[in-house]
């Protein structure tokens, strides 16, 4: 990475590669992001987008993997773009592109139809479920505050080719809702795996994948683990980490 500015709160994230991402307090990621970018699984061809994207940690993970021949992140606040674009510029990339922007308002941002693949981690929440933070950058990445599972599904189909695909994580609590925007919006589930702590526990995430146009029939995967009975990181969580200096994160 060249030398870059750093704001207050700041920090380079290195991903492994000579990649980075410049996170902040305000505007950071978590393992679901990583479970997501490894889920989505793009070839090096991949045209792709990433809705939501906050700081670019998924474009930013497919970048250092060598996947994609084009990436486009969506973002609405401006200090995540601003690390985001920053980002972009310290690792000499001339295949991701930040746009900021509503992804509900699109026109003219984004061309309809181009992409092969659409990701993004929703906020988990709905409007007024839940006690909400004081931090407006927290409300917005946790609550439904800007848009729905509906605008996040009506979205993916107004980005992707016939035959593309999109992908997302979900609370299990909210999985059969997503479904149901996928269908609504002409997206046919295909995929799903959810993701434990450890084989004792409930899963906490759901990894979902629809196909615009797609047939009926949806694969259900085995379950991801990240963590062994004893407590150590799963051979699969190593694996999505990779040389990911901070190493894998309890949840």
């Amino acid at each position: 990475m060249t030398e870059i500015t750093l704001f207050e709160t700041e920090h380079i994230e290195y991903l492994g590669d000579s990649v980075g991402v410049i996170v902040s307090d305000a505007h950071t990621f978590g393992t679901d992001a990583m479970l997501l970018a490894d889920f989505a699984a793009p070839k090096k061809k991949t045209v792709a987008c990433d809705l939501g994207t906050g700081c670019g940690i998924i474009p930013m993970l497919w970048l250092r993997d060598g996947l994609c021949s084009r990436i486009d992140g969506v973002e609405i606040q401006k200090q995540a773009v601003s690390q985001f674009r920053r980002s972009i510029a310290a690792n000499k990339t001339e295949r991701v592109f930040a746009h900021s922007a509503d992804l509900r308002a699109l026109d003219g941002v984004l061309p309809s139809g181009r992409y092969d693949l659409v990701t993004m981690n929703p906020p988990y929440k709905a409007l007024r479920a839940g006690r909400e933070s004081a931090l407006p950058q927290e409300n917005i990445a946790r609550h439904e505050t800007l848009c729905t599972l509906s605008d996040v599904a009506a979205s993916a189909a107004r980005l992707l080719k016939y035959g593309g695909r999109f992908c997302l994580c979900i609370p299990p609590e909210r999985l059969f809702e997503a479904m149901h925007m996928m269908e609504t919006h002409a997206i046919e589930p295909k995929r799903l795996r959810t993701v434990a702590k450890n084989p004792d526990s409930a899963p906490w995430l759901c990894l979902l994948e629809g196909r615009r146009g797609g047939k009926r029939g949806l694969r259900i995967e085995p379950g991801l683990f990240l963590y062994t009975a004893d407590g150590n990181p799963s051979a699969e969580l190593h694996r999505i980490h990779r040389d990911y200096s901070k190493g894998a994160q309890q949840v």
